[in-house]
């Protein structure tokens, strides 16, 4: 089993930078793909970033890419999403994710982002 902890949200203004962080437990990180989903208030959560097991590929929301970068370090279980020239419409919380390839999948409890205009 892994817990995951996000942590790095906060208020920024528009066209600000941000790094989550996502901590995670357990001696198997590196078995698992990351990813980051985010969700704004009244509407579903939607897929962010993901990155593979080894950091060698990496996916995104079109909406992000060329702004935000997903990463890793498996030394010290941790996944990061670096988000820069934000947006208003980035604001939401943000969610990590980490998924094995049965299926098995666990989520954090979330960090706030908020964008301000």
């Amino acid at each position: 089993q892994v817990q995951l902890v996000e942590s790095g949200g906060r208020l920024v203004q528009a066209g600000g930078s941000l790094r989550l962080s996502c901590a995670a437990s357990g001696r198997t990180f590196s078995s698992y793909v990351m990813g980051w989903f985010r969700q704004a208030p009244g509407k579903e959560r939607e897929f962010v970033a993901r990155i593979e097991r080894s950091g060698s590929r990496t996916y995104y929301l079109n909406s992000v890419k060329g702004r935000f970068t997903i990463s890793r370090d498996n030394a010290k279980n941790t996944v990061y999403l670096q988000m820069n020239s934000l947006k208003p419409e980035d604001t939401a919380v943000y969610y990590c994710k980490a998924e094995q390839v049965s299926g098995e999948s666990y989520w954090g409890q979330g960090t706030q982002v908020t964008v301000s205009s």
